[in-house]
Order: C-alpha cells, then sequence, then structure tokens
C-alpha cells in the first residue's frame, strides 16, 4: 500500500458519515429465530470475525491485512490495542515487538532488548511501551507463523488505532457495506502499571468517532474483567465482549487446561483470585458476566474439545507419525452446553480463533477447515474469530444453503 493510498483511506474515513446502526452484509436479513430458522441469539446469520485482518495471508494487524480481510468478505475487522512510549494506542497482539515485526533486524534499538515479565509470563524481546511512535513507525510487521507467507514481512508498517478506525469507515463507503471493529485492551494491567492505560484512550477515539452506543459498529473486548468494567464505568456504551481463554487440552480427557498466562484474568492474579477461567463458564459467571457486558468469546475448546489416542504408557500417540502430537491426533469431543448456557444468560458468543493449517484441525475435519467452521455454525454461534475470511465466509454460505437461506 504506497503511502498516497494510505492517505486517502486516512481521509476518506474522516469525510464518512457516521453509521447509526451496525447493518452488516451477513446479518442484514433480520428478524427472529422463527424467521430465520437459526439458533444464534438474535436469529441472524453468523459474523466473520477477520482475526487481526487477513492473518493467514498478510502480516497481521496492518492496514493491508485489515483491507484484504474486507476484499474477502469480513463482517468485523479486529485488532488488540497496546501502547507506545508517548501514550498513542497501536495495532499490535503483543507488547513484546519481536514477536510480529522486524525490531530485531534494527541495530539502532539493539540496547533496548531486555527480559521482563508480562502478565506473569517471563519474555525476552523489545516492548512497545519503550519506544516512540515515529520509532514504531521505522519497523516493518512479519508473520508470526511460519506455514504462512513470508514475502511481504518488513513491507508493511504497524498502524494506530485512529488510523484503522479511518479505514473501517472508508471501507464502508467504498463497499456499501458497514465494515465493523472489534478492539481488544490488551494486556491492560501492564500498560496500567507502566503509566499508559489504555482504557480512556480507547473511549475518547470511539466518541470522536460517533460509536458510542450499543448500535454501532464497534465491540470492545477484553480477557480483564476490570478494563471491561472500568470502561463501563466512563460511560462506554458499546457492546462489550469478556474474552475466556484456556491454555491447552489433556488430550486424555479432553478437559481445558491452564497455565500462565492464560490460566486466568491478569487483574484476578493481581488481586489474588485463583479461580481459572473456566469459573466464567458456570451459571453464576455468566451471570456476572452479562452485568457488565454483551457477549462472550471463549476458546473454542470449551465448545467443542479434542481428545486424543492413548497409549499403553497413557500418553497420547503421535497418530499421523508427523513427530509431534497436536490438533490433528485427536477426534472431536461432544459438544458442551456453553452456547445454549450463555444464550439463556442473554449473552452472544463469538469463539476464537479458526485457522485452516492441518496441525489445528482435528481428525474428523479430514484436513478441511471448512468442516470446523460449519460444526460451529450448526450449534448455534453469534460469530467468531478467523484467521482464513475467505474459508469462513464460504463455509457460513453453505451453512445458511443448508438452512434454506
Amino acid at each position: 500500500m504506497t503511502v498516497s493510498t494510505r492517505q486517502a483511506l486516512r481521509q476518506g474515513g474522516l469525510l464518512a458519515l457516521v453509521c447509526s446502526s451496525v447493518l452488516l452484509t451477513a446479518c442484514s436479513s433480520s428478524g427472529t429465530n422463527s424467521q430465520a430458522g437459526l439458533s444464534t441469539l438474535d436469529g441472524r446469520a453468523p459474523l466473520v470475525i477477520a482475526h487481526r485482518g487477513a492473518s493467514g495471508y498478510v502480516p497481521e494487524e496492518t492496514l493491508e491485512a485489515y483491507v484484504r480481510a474486507i476484499e474477502l468478505g469480513a463482517d468485523v475487522i479486529e485488532m488488540d490495542l497496546i501502547s507506545t512510549k508517548d501514550g498513542v494506542l497501536m495495532t499490535r497482539h503483543d507488547p513484546n515487538l519481536a514477536i510480529s515485526t522486524d525490531v530485531a533486524k534494527h541495530p539502532e534499538f539493539a540496547s533496548r532488548k531486555k527480559t521482563i515479565q508480562v502478565d506473569g509470563e517471563t519474555q525476552t524481546g523489545w516492548f512497545s511501551d519503550d519506544f516512540t511512535l515515529a520509532e514504531i513507525r521505522t519497523l516493518g510487521a512479519i508473520s508470526t507463523d511460519a506455514e504462512r507467507p513470508q514475502q511481504f514481512n518488513g513491507q508493511y508498517k504497524v498502524p494506530t488505532f485512529q488510523e484503522v478506525v479511518d479505514l473501517a469507515k472508508a471501507q464502508s463507503i467504498k463497499t456499501g457495506r458497514t465494515i465493523a471493529i472489534y478492539p481488544e485492551t490488551k494486556n491492560p494491567t501492564y500498560f496500567r502499571e507502566r503509566g499508559l492505560p489504555l482504557e480512556d484512550k480507547l473511549i475518547a477515539i470511539v466518541n470522536a468517532a460517533g460509536w458510542n452506543s450499543k448500535t454501532a459498529p464497534i465491540y470492545v473486548q477484553s480477557f480483564e474483567p476490570g478494563s471491561l468494567k472500568y470502561m463501563k464505568s466512563k460511560g462506554l456504551n458499546t457492546r462489550l465482549i469478556q474474552l475466556i481463554d484456556g491454555d491447552g487440552v489433556d488430550m486424555k480427557t479432553g478437559i481445558v487446561t491452564f497455565a500462565v498466562p492464560s490460566d486466568r484474568p491478569y487483574d484476578w492474579t493481581k488481586a489474588g483470585d485463583k479461580r481459572f477461567f473456566d469459573a466464567m463458564l458456570t451459571p453464576a459467571g455468566l451471570a456476572e458476566i452479562k452485568t457488565y457486558a454483551d457477549g462472550i468469546g471463549p476458546w473454542k475448546r470449551f465448545i467443542i474439545g479434542i481428545k486424543g489416542t492413548i497409549g499403553a504408557n497413557g500418553k497420547a500417540i503421535d497418530v499421523n507419525g508427523d513427530g509431534k502430537v497436536n490438533d490433528a491426533d485427536a477426534t472431536s469431543a461432544q459438544p458442551t452446553s456453553l452456547i445454549a448456557d450463555a444464550h439463556k444468560a442473554g449473552l452472544f458468543v463469538h469463539p476464537f480463533t479458526f485457522r485452516n493449517e492441518s496441525r489445528r484441525l482435528a481428525v474428523d475435519y479430514k484436513g478441511d477447515g471448512a468442516a470446523e467452521y460449519l460444526a460451529y455454525y450448526r450449534l448455534g454461534v453469534d460469530g467468531l474469530f478467523t484467521d482464513f475470511t475467505d474459508t469462513a465466509v464460504a463455509a457460513r454460505t453453505q451453512y445458511l444453503k443448508q438452512t434454506g437461506r
């Protein structure tokens, strides 16, 4: 994307009319469950949420990744928000810039490499709160998965949150369909402890965009309940989503396991609360979430788990013989009641993250990512996070055709 293209996108975004409601193409059919024949909370077709943009094809959380996702049919583009040293919200999944940028190739920043704790996890790298906006502008984004295209590494820059808001508005005008955004306050306790809180800046940008309402094309998410509760108390009226994580799955039992930093919200850790994320999935936990949020974003394994084949030694077997034991060596378990339980509590459900790589697909999907999407669509998810927008859209089209839509 050229500089002139970026400028045009920003100018177009600034001139965009404020969207008064989310009239997403995929959700344009109205109605009730009886009209739509769907088991989503509102009876509408499930949303396709482009997780970090078209991150299966292009370095994540760049304007190029977001444009590509929109071209592929995404209803919503998702981003994580971190802060620069000078307090600007940027779109990166991690404060550690070593994970998704080429900072390691910049000798001028070599002295800033360090080892610190991020949400209880020891990390070594370069961290966004040590860099100004101008310095981060010199970095290039890179792919975070070796199986994905590498030829774009270093070519695209890290955008600000404001630039993504402007992009969504410009693309809504260009495409004639409302493109929603889905920002996350990432590691909010980490940034707050460094004097760089995320929440008030997010609220200010949302207000300036004219999007501070339940019908605006925006969903705000966080793993930390305290972050969501704070924003709600400060007048943020958008739809809020409580994210619910897990570390892995016990291949013998199919039960989700927990380990730092995916064991519990970090604000719970700081408060001495020893519960794991699964406490949020109980009826009481869902009822508590409903007091401050509109939906949940659970790891997909809380909905459909997996189980491995266990050998005589009690360990999972490498069924496909690739030298690794992963999802491709497991079969899907029976679905849990989480979607129905959440809907009963009045919460919509947007599970994460759906990917096409064979190592991430249970045996019963036979290497076909679309088969996994179909399984979740049929259970009534209200939307899902995907790295491969085109696969999710195609599977949804198939699903809607099957339901007579």
